[in-house]
């Protein structure tokens, strides 16, 4: 089973990018950030084409965040981030997929730093961490997927040089992200030892993509109930490279089948 997390930056214009990957390369699960539009214009007839089945939390211009499957219906298990009622902002959707529970999230960018915006950064990820702590002692199997919106170290960008104010790189949010992981979480693109970090985003800016300047700010973590089905984690950087294509490449898990 193939668990992929895609900020498509737009579903609706980059709708033939999406299909295209979800054509080649067959997820059977997929959580999309930053759809940039309400539930109502969400393409569910031409993913229906392809097998897919969509729960989506749509927003109008900004955020939104939709869960795919094509292996059972995404069954709704919430459709935001508890710990804040008048958040309004459509970053966290939740739901049963095949036996296991499939979290997509939308963390804040949160810059400019200092601003209130990375205050809101914070107070999200501090909820984040609490609903997380919830779900390792519930022991379901449980995924939290999608852009975090955290480099979690030096070696996850192609240098820090002119990042260090950047929120992304803050050391608050990653001490939060360390915080999310020592909960009981397995970082699933995490390379090991000696290895180059494979990264998830490349910004238009700057003919960063020719130069592969990119960093890792897209996440999949598998908590200790579904950690033993873990088989192996990637991510398809060549999606980076198609004419009009999202900021961002697709991230994966392979899970074995449960017994």
């Amino acid at each position: 089973m193939r668990v992929a997390t895609y900020n498509i930056n737009n579903v609706v214009a980059r709708l033939p990018q999406l299909r295209a990957w979800l054509e080649v390369t067959k997820p059977d699960v997929v959580c999309l950030q930053e759809l940039k539009c309400v539930a109502g214009k969400f393409p569910y007839e031409e993913l229906a084409a392809l097998g897919y089945e969509a729960l989506v939390h749509g927003q109008k211009t900004w955020n939104g965040v939709a869960i795919l499957s094509r292996v059972s219906a995404p069954l709704k298990i919430r459709r935001s981030l508890p710990g804040d009622a008048a958040d309004t902002q459509s970053r966290y959707l939740e739901a049963a997929v095949n036996g296991i529970v499939v979290a997509c999230l939308y963390l804040p960018n949160g810059n400019p730093w200092p601003s209130p915006k990375f205050d809101y950064k914070m107070a999200w990820f501090e909820r984040l961490l609490r609903h997380a702590s919830a779900l390792v002692r519930a022991g379901h199997p449980a995924v939290l997927a999608g852009d975090f919106n955290v480099v979690p170290t030096d070696g996850d960008i192609y240098s820090t040089r002119s990042w260090k104010d950047n929120a992304l790189l803050r050391p608050e949010p990653r001490a939060a992200f360390r915080r999310l992981v020592k909960q009981g979480w397995a970082d699933a693109l995490k390379p090991n030892d000696g290895q180059q970090s494979p990264y998830t985003f490349w910004s238009y800016l700057r003919n960063r993509w020719p130069r592969d300047a990119g960093m890792r700010i897209d996440h999949l973590l598998v908590s200790k109930a579904l950690m033993p089905r873990l088989r192996s984690a990637g991510v398809d950087k060549a999606m980076r490279g198609l004419e009009g294509a999202s900021d961002h490449a697709p991230a994966w898990i392979e899970l074995k089948d449960s017994a």
